[in-house]
């Protein structure tokens, strides 16, 4: 029997029609908007994995020292037979945490790209022969429908993700992991946490200016998805510090006076010289408001591992 299970929920037109559905509502409200999940084509995760190793960019740096320096603990928290990583990528940290679990027994990546996850499942069971993969080609924003597992089961959601979900999201995500788990299971949570905001912005506005193609690499989806005709050179890469609402924000902003055509959606969308487009959310945290956000969701904040800097967290979280 394959120890290799691919099952797919989402069909083959689902990334056109939430493409088509994000950038018609995004860019006709004010003020405009698109959601993050669409720099990740593959020029935009090449751009990703280069931002990971620029010195100003620190979370993937953070979370992998505490995953290593951790997993044995975690694992021996959890006690997990069954793993579930939700926006699992290529599972290149989770490597740590499975080396630490000599019982589990089920590995369960959920990602939208069927790529990713047969290449990360050719990896990892060549470092664990006897680990059986169960793979979800999946929105794990959306309900999703785990396949049975014995238990008690680990759910991961890493490289602080959450922080990319508004409140309300953040929200309905959690009581969404919440009703995944039964009597024993617990999630493992990553978040970025508060400091200080020169810190803060240098990392998603590196030197470089590999954030900043990542960025306006978003107009290139568009452009080729929709027949758009964006000009990335018309538009300025910003990231700015919001003190209030403790997130980072990523912005497009108007170089000057212009309009875009998205053939694909009958659509003409104008500009004003200096207007900004939110293309991304990045909310960094505090121990007391995690644990907060866990209890409204049902899930009881049990663990906390931390850098040797302090600045990324892991939580471990079990059913209420």
């Amino acid at each position: 029997m394959s120890r290799f299970l691919l099952t797919r929920t989402l069909d083959e037109h689902a990334a056109e029609t939430a493409l088509r559905d994000d950038v018609l509502h995004g860019l006709t409200t004010a003020p405009k908007t698109l959601p993050p999940k669409w720099f990740y084509d593959g020029r935009g995760s090449e751009l990703f994995e280069e931002i990971t190793r620029l010195p100003e960019y620190y979370p993937t740096r953070a979370e992998r020292e505490i995953l290593v320096a951790r997993a044995a603990e975690i694992a021996a928290a959890s006690g997990a037979r069954t793993l579930v990583e939700l926006g699992s990528g290529s599972s290149e940290k989770t490597r740590h945490l499975i080396a630490a679990m000599p019982a589990l027994d089920l590995y369960v990546p959920v990602d939208v790209s069927e790529s990713a996850l047969a290449g990360a499942a050719r990896t990892l069971q060549a470092e664990h022969p006897s680990l059986r993969v169960h793979a979800l080609l999946a929105d794990f924003t959306k309900a999703l429908a785990l396949p049975d597992s014995p238990g008690p089961r680990l759910v991961l959601f890493l490289g602080g993700t959450i922080g990319n979900l508004l409140p309300v999201e953040r929200a309905a995500f959690l009581r969404a992991v919440r009703a995944m788990l039964s009597p024993g299971d617990a999630l493992l949570l990553g978040t970025d946490l508060v400091k200080d905001e020169g810190t803060l912005v240098a990392a998603y506005d590196d030197a470089a200016g590999v954030t900043a193609e990542f960025n306006k690499n978003v107009l290139a989806v568009i452009n080729r998805e929709l027949d758009a005709d964006f000009h990335p050179g018309d538009f300025e890469h910003v990231a700015v510090w919001d003190a209030e609402q403790e997130w980072i924000e990523m912005r497009l902003r108007a170089r000057s006076e212009l309009s875009v055509k998205i053939r694909a959606l009958d659509l003409v969308v104008p500009f004003e010289a200096g207007e900004e487009m939110r293309t991304e959310v990045s909310a960094k945290f505090r121990q007391e408001r995690v644990a907060a956000e866990l209890a409204a969701a049902g899930l009881e904040l049990s663990r906390w591992w931390t850098d040797a800097a302090g600045r990324f967290a892991l939580s471990l979280a079990t059913a209420a």
